[in-house]
């Protein structure tokens, strides 16, 4: 995936405050800071790209699914009837859609150190923490309002594909637990880029970055499944990424948090990721 860097005219315009009516340039505001990360975001061709793979991977891999399972369902077996989860076959595209938003956040802090941009961002916000804050704002916005876009169009071109292939079941929002299943897709998307982009603030390096959530989103989880029961079930239970995403099921796993209580511990461990990530911001040079 290329990455274009953001142009300094694009970063510190934004962000530069105008002179005041005396002729002094006022320091930068938040809101300042905001405008020019979003400016930046919107002006590089890796953002439409990544948001654009997400898409695809979210609507077009839980159209398949969905597909697949509606014409498996006539000839499946009693205990697959019984587990078969309509809202989570039609979500299924979002397992791999999450990497390519939490590589946007990642992407989104270290192509500036790359560059060499992080140098005139800094010069325009010295306020380091407010630059994160920033970058944090805008992605997480980003993040929550395209996941909710996509949670329901995956919801609903999945509940008709189930719905036009009788007699698999399909659901409606106001069944037991969609809606919250549905809508809390974005949440949990604007948790993850968060995490990416504290990530990509602590290791600098994109591929160090990448590396860092998908050991976190993929490798982790699935090495502890070799560890004894009684551990595996513990370290499930708790791994950010597998607590939070009870949130986004209608059928909770065994031996998992409740949706809101897991959700809880993804966002407490986001919290550590970004106050770790803050800190070593202000201490280190650019």
């Amino acid at each position: 995936m290329s990455v274009q860097a953001p142009t300094a005219s694009a970063g510190s315009s934004a962000a530069n405050a105008p002179a005041s009516r005396t002729g002094a340039v006022r320091p930068a505001s938040f809101f300042d800071s905001v405008r020019a990360e979003a400016t930046k975001l919107r002006t590089v061709r890796s953002t439409w790209i990544t948001l654009l793979i997400a898409a695809v991977l979210s609507v077009g891999i839980g159209a398949a699914v969905s597909a697949v399972a509606a014409n498996h369902y006539a000839h499946a077996s009693p205990s697959e009837r019984a587990t078969f989860d309509p809202t989570s076959i039609s979500l299924s595209g979002f397992a791999l859609a999450q990497l390519a938003v939490a590589i946007l956040g990642i992407l989104f802090v270290t192509s500036e150190y790359s560059t060499g941009m992080i140098r005139a961002s800094l010069s325009a916000v010295p306020r380091r923490g407010r630059l994160l804050a920033a970058k944090l704002l805008v992605y997480a916005v980003v993040s929550l309002v395209v996941g909710e876009i996509l949670a329901f169009i995956s919801f609903f071109i999945g509940q008709l594909l189930l719905k036009g292939s009788p007699p698999a079941p399909y659901v409606t929002l106001g069944d037991h637990n969609v809606l919250r299943a549905v809508a809390t897709t974005g949440l949990y998307l604007a948790v993850l880029s968060i995490i990416g982009i504290g990530l990509g603030t602590l290791v600098r390096s994109t591929a160090g970055a990448i590396s860092s959530i998908v050991a976190l989103l993929f490798v982790l989880p699935g090495v502890a499944q070799a560890l004894p029961t009684s551990l595996r079930r513990t370290v499930t239970k708790y791994w950010p990424t597998e607590a939070g995403r009870q949130v986004v099921q209608v059928v909770p796993g065994s031996h998992t948090l409740g949706p809101w209580a897991g959700f809880a511990d993804m966002c407490i461990f986001a919290v550590i990721v970004v106050a770790i990530a803050a800190a070593v911001l202000q201490r280190r040079d650019a």
